[in-house]
């Protein structure tokens, strides 16, 4: 047995070490590219201890953070790949977040090294005179530069052995909307994640194409184990349809990540079937709703597996559709994975009977810790069974079948009690879609002084399609029962949506209101 597999094989092992493995066994193997630099293992695992010895050399030690807040590129990777190397916890920050929400960010996080690039730098704005330094990851004025930063080629950190509880990274959710809440995730969960890719065909030859970001955890949840496995990872700092497909065809790309909006525009890409994607081994989907429909040309028109994660970034459990092997549960999220225990609740915190539905939690090795300096959010966030067992909410609304699928009605918050009967929005989107003339529709619940809440929509036309408003308003209401009617529908260029591609329903309701 190789090291690697022995590594591979125990019960908790650190990301950082099979990445020096990896360099040890083949050195030149490309790691990481993007479209300014290429690192090969042996650079990659060079520059990571340079970064570990740059930041103990710097004063911090393991359990004290940094944040980064930049676009995808191999620096970023390798800063935050090496940062891990010295036990340091990355808080990876959203750059399209508001200057306030970004400040609360590194506040919280208690972040000693701000990481930055020009573009997140014009948000951030200007440092107070007593700011944490900042460092330039892309050459420019935002910060020290990264090159002169680091210490010297062939710099070693003093070793750190990480263990499953320290805290690997926070991920800050509602951070374009909301107050941030900083999702402490452990670095025996991310080992879950790696150990999980052995089903998925990572290894060696794996080619990983990834349009999401660095700070999302829909990236990092492939991102991890394709280079854990040995693989190459190409980042695409930003998504777009034509880009990625060329990039997938001239790099034989074998997988990748995409939330479903980007399924969508690259179905629509009329250029689509004319390029090779035969060597796609899987592709991944997470982060919201992933239509039945879409799921179906998927299926159909672009060659390999296709898998769809249900989960949060909080953990707690995962449910997965292998949608090439269950065809016909595709408006499903799927089965629980294994070790993951997923229940759904009442109200009241009971358990509901089979076929009935009910609030998910879930319970699995994966979990965050909890939310970082927030005791009482995170106790808001757990559920525990009568036996003392640790659940997560996930705050969604679902039901299983018969043969243990998972089906999705909508997030809890976002179900309307209109009259004291509960709406679906996800039940009305469907109808919606189901127009040949809408393009993309969102449901949201606002105030009604008659019926407590009422529901309104959000349609985007088809590219040229001339029908009115009040025309899709009444064929919807035609088509819905009585206490599921529409009170109004808006017209919208595009839905607003967050950089994952998750629909910001507060944001219309926003616009309702106005």
């Amino acid at each position: 047995m190789s090291a690697i597999d022995a590594a591979m094989a125990r019960e908790f092992g650190v990301i950082a070490d099979l990445i020096r493995l990896h360099a040890q066994e083949a050195p030149s193997r490309t790691a990481l590219a993007d479209a300014q630099r290429t690192l090969d293992y042996g650079a990659l695992d060079a520059l990571m201890d340079r970064v570990a010895a740059s930041l103990q050399r710097d004063g911090l030690r393991a359990g004290d953070a940094i944040a980064i807040c930049a676009a995808s590129s191999t620096h970023y990777a390798a800063l935050f790949l090496g940062a891990l190397r010295a036990g340091i916890v990355v808080a990876p920050l959203a750059p399209g977040s508001t200057p306030a929400s970004l400040a609360r960010m590194i506040e919280d996080a208690q972040a000693r090294i701000l990481f930055l690039d020009a573009a997140a730098a014009e948000v951030i704005g200007a440092p107070a005179k007593d700011a944490i330094p900042r460092i330039a990851l892309d050459a420019s004025a935002a910060g020290q530069d990264f090159e002169a930063w680091l210490a010297p080629a062939g710099a070693r950190p003093q070793a750190a052995e990480p263990q499953p509880a320290w805290p690997f990274n926070i991920i800050y959710s509602s951070g374009t909307t909301g107050e941030p809440k900083g999702i402490v995730q452990g670095h025996g969960m991310r080992w879950a994640h790696v150990q999980r890719g052995a089903k998925y065909g990572y290894g060696p030859d794996t080619v990983t194409l990834l349009s999401t970001p660095l700070y999302s955890n829909t990236t990092l949840v492939v991102f991890f184990p394709t280079l854990a496995y040995g693989g190459c990872v190409l980042l695409m700092p930003k998504f777009d349809a034509a880009g990625y497909l060329a990039l997938a065809e001239r790099h034989r790309v074998t997988h990748t990540m995409l939330v479903p909006v980007q399924y969508q525009r690259l179905m629509a890409h009329p250029a689509f079937d004319k390029h090779d994607l035969s060597s796609f081994r899987f592709k991944f989907s997470t982060s919201a709703p992933f239509g039945a429909a879409l799921k179906a040309d998927v299926l159909k028109r672009w060659p390999g597996g296709l898998v769809e994660f249900y989960g949060m970034t909080e953990g707690g459990g995962t449910c997965i559709l292998e949608a090439h092997l269950h065809p016909h549960k595709l408006h499903t999220v799927g089965l629980p994975a294994e070790g993951s225990d997923i229940r759904l609740i009442d109200e009241s915190g009971r358990e509901v009977a089979r076929g009935e539905a009910g609030e998910v939690v879930g319970h699995s090795a994966g979990m965050m810790v909890g939310y970082h300096r927030q005791p009482e959010k995170t106790r808001e966030a757990e559920w525990f069974d009568p036996a003392g067992k640790r659940f997560i909410r996930t705050g969604d609304v679902g039901r299983f079948d018969e043969e243990g699928f998972l089906t999705l009605f909508d997030r809890k918050k976002d179900m309307i009690i209109s009259g004291g009967f509960n709406i679906y929005p996800s039940d009305l989107e469907a109808v919606l879609r189901g127009h040949a003339a809408v393009a993309e529709a969102a449901v949201v619940g606002v105030p009604s002084e008659q019926w407590g809440e009422t529901p309104v929509a959000f349609v985007v036309r088809r590219a040229g399609d001339p029908t009115s408003g009040e025309a899709l308003l009444q064929w919807a209401n035609a088509q819905l029962g009585k206490t599921q009617r529409l009170a109004r529908l808006h017209l919208i260029d595009e839905l607003p949506r967050s950089a994952i591609g998750k629909v910001l329903k507060r944001e219309l309701r926003e616009r309702d209101a106005r």
